[in-house]
């Protein structure tokens, strides 16, 4: 650099500034790329993708694709009628199969995301504060962890009646336990960096640091347990249907599907085959989805270490 040359703090501020953005932008687009690198991750992304546009195409398709609308009578029970068949109740299989799946998906996530708030608020609260806060929420998570997921929900169920909002908010409960145990390893890892110590040291206020500073940084263990717990999700919403504590008819939804056919599997299989194809489908989807992540994560990780 020559005698006569001017530098400029603000142009090498904004500089300074716009590689950061760069660097922060290749950062988050790099977990997405190594997802979508892996063999698992594009199996289930197009898994996943695909029935989930099944789900939530399927009600506006299913008049239009089968002719019959899903509680319209088609046929006598268990007939040949249509591209699939008629069920329990002479309705159209086909029609139902399609217009069966958008509740399941949506109750589903909405469960998963209750879950990782709650878990999430309380484990990272847990962590920070220490102490006594930290050993009370910690054993009333183990009182949790200690009762069966499905017999639980079997029994909220039963108490307060198979609504939605009761499934969404009985399965999201029973994930927090679990949630709460990664959220709190996560942030116990965390906490002691020196960036937390320079927030404390300036008296940043302790929400602040759990949202601006705390919240980012253990996203990666949080997606990943998300997707392992939207699996059990799709998995336990479906068996409550199934055993009539979940959707009540009429409503078209896949697992009451199995329930409702099962008694004719030998003569007219469709209406439990469909069903059951699809939530096998869309269960291994989100698993593969869920281990790709997790190790897009990992290996970000390392490379940050």
């Amino acid at each position: 650099m020559s005698e006569n040359t001017v530098v400029d703090p603000s142009g090498m501020h904004r500089e300074d500034q716009a590689a950061d953005l760069k660097q922060s932008a290749s950062k988050r687009t790099t977990i997405v790329q190594r997802v979508w690198a892996q063999s698992e991750g594009r199996i289930g992304v197009i898994l996943t993708a695909v029935i989930v546009v099944l789900a939530f195409l399927g009600p506006l398709l299913a008049p239009v694709l089968t002719g019959y609308s899903p509680t319209a009578f088609a046929d006598r029970p268990f007939q040949p009628t249509g591209l699939f068949g008629t069920d329990d109740l002479g309705r159209s299989v086909a029609s139902r199969f399609l217009a069966g799946g958008a509740l399941l998906v949506t109750y589903s996530v909405a469960a998963t995301a209750v879950g990782l708030i709650v878990g999430a608020a309380f484990g990272m609260t847990a962590a920070y504060a220490g102490g006594t806060v930290d050993a009370v929420i910690m054993r009333c998570n183990d009182v949790l962890l200690a009762i069966p997921q499905l017999v639980f929900a079997m029994l909220a169920i039963v108490v307060l009646g198979p609504q939605g909002w009761v499934l969404i908010m009985v399965i999201g409960i029973t994930h927090a336990p679990r949630i709460a145990r990664v959220s709190r390893a996560a942030t116990l890892n965390v906490i002691n960096e020196d960036y937390i110590r320079a927030a404390e040291m300036y008296a940043v206020p302790r929400a602040r640091i759990i949202f601006r500073e705390i919240v980012p940084n253990i996203m990666g263990p949080l997606s990943v347990e998300a997707g392992l717990r939207l699996t059990y999700s799709i998995g336990s919403i479906a068996s409550l249907s199934f055993l009539g504590l979940g959707m009540q008819p009429p409503t078209a939804d896949w697992g009451l599907m199995i329930n409702e056919n099962r008694i004719a599997l030998s003569i007219q299989p469709w209406g439990v085959i469909l069903p059951v194809v699809a939530i096998a489908i869309l269960t291994i989807g989100t698993n593969l989805l869920a281990d790709a992540i997790a190790r897009a994560t990992a290996s970000t990780n390392v490379e940050k270490s």
